[in-house]
């Protein structure tokens, strides 16, 4: 019960760390890992968890116009129109920079605003969250150095 505990704590840490607050999921997967717990587990439910969430932005982004001037939306003006260039520019490649700790919500949040398909914003986010959490874990593990 204390591992499911554990990986809920994480999924649900991982998960608002993609969306409206602060959080790091990266600390949590690290404690996680040199506390012993099963390193592909804790990959795949902080993945799960920071790709939903990133969802979470771009079903926000869906309805951008209507909530971008709302107290609770996610991402600035400033940083949603730097995020929409530079998403114009790059198109939904830039997501793979979505595991970004600065403008990665806002690419996000930018694929959704700007039409990008559920599919292939789905693929991109996910291969980008997960390749953040593989590195780290590596270099955790000590593989790095």
């Amino acid at each position: 019960m204390d591992t499911v505990l554990a990986l809920g704590g994480l999924f649900a840490i991982a998960f608002v760390a993609a969306t409206i607050l602060p959080a790091q999921s990266e600390a949590a997967l690290v404690g996680m890992q040199l506390a012993g717990y099963p390193v592909l587990l804790l990959i795949a439910v902080a993945s799960l968890g920071n790709t939903l969430g990133a969802v979470v932005n771009w079903l926000l982004g869906r309805a951008v116009e209507s909530q971008r001037d709302r107290a609770w939306f996610p991402v600035s003006s400033a940083a949603l129109e730097r995020a929409t260039r530079w998403y114009g520019k790059w198109g939904r490649w830039s997501l793979l920079l979505s595991w970004a700790p600065i403008g990665g919500d806002a690419l996000t949040v930018a694929a959704g605003a700007l039409r990008e398909p559920f599919w292939s914003f789905l693929m991109l986010v996910a291969i980008a969250k997960t390749g953040r959490y593989v590195v780290l874990a590596l270099a955790t593990a000590g593989l790095f150095g």
